[in-house]
């Protein structure tokens, strides 16, 4: 469990929180169907409907996609003295000596590093790969329950329902995914820069306490 405390706490916190926005959105929505005369959902109900689903689905699909952009960015562009960056004129892939991949390959490195293949290639870009993938699949879940939950909106208004690829160019649409990724990109654009200047004493997140300013890439 030390070994791996801080995955079990962030999953432990994930299972929380996510209760806790399927109970208080249960909660609201009964508060709008009363007000309206209507029956009032049960959280089972509730937490298999379209309208909590399209909240959860906005919400990943914006945290994968943050983390998408940051892995490739951070091969590419730096940001002087910032722990989250690589010193200046280290930007790209570096060579095989320093990932440590093919004949450079410790004794202990992933059998995949090994290689010198296709498969060596995929596993070099593995994490950017799989969180790609994820924003990818998460966003398309959230445009399907939105879809479902627009047309039931639709409906209750006695208008006409859209179809899927008519719901891709709804306002709607694409108000939910900006409202999330403007967030996203505010607070990693954020936390680059104030790396520069501020520190947290023993996280890995921050440069050590006295490191100068300009320092780059340093974790304490």
């Amino acid at each position: 469990m030390r070994n791996n405390a801080l995955s079990l706490a962030f999953g432990g916190l994930f299972l929380v929180t996510l209760a806790g926005q399927a109970v208080s959105g249960n909660a609201d929505v009964n508060a709008q169907q009363l007000a309206e005369g209507l029956e009032p959902m049960s959280l089972l109900d509730y937490v298999t409907s379209s309208s909590f689903m399209v909240d959860v689905m906005e919400n990943w699909q914006s945290e994968y996609l943050q983390f998408f952009l940051y892995i490739f960015a951070t091969v590419w562009l730096v940001q002087k003295g910032s722990s989250e960056s690589k010193e200046p004129g280290e930007e790209g892939t570096e060579s095989d000596e320093e990932q440590r991949v093919v004949r450079h390959a410790d004794e202990d490195s992933p059998a995949w590093a090994r290689t010198g293949d296709w498969r060596t290639t995929v596993f070099s870009r593995s994490l950017g790969l799989l969180m790609g993938c994820l924003f990818l699949l998460t966003w398309a879940a959230s445009a399907a329950t939105g879809w479902v939950a627009f047309n039931s909106e639709q409906l209750g208004q006695r208008q006409d329902p859209v179809t899927f690829a008519g719901y891709l160019g709804e306002a709607d649409f694409w108000n939910r995914s900006f409202q999330n990724w403007q967030s996203e990109m505010l607070a990693v654009g954020s936390m680059a820069i104030f790396a520069v200047y501020l520190r947290q004493r023993g996280s890995p997140e921050s440069k050590p306490v006295g490191v100068a300013h300009a320092d780059t890439g340093q974790t304490g």
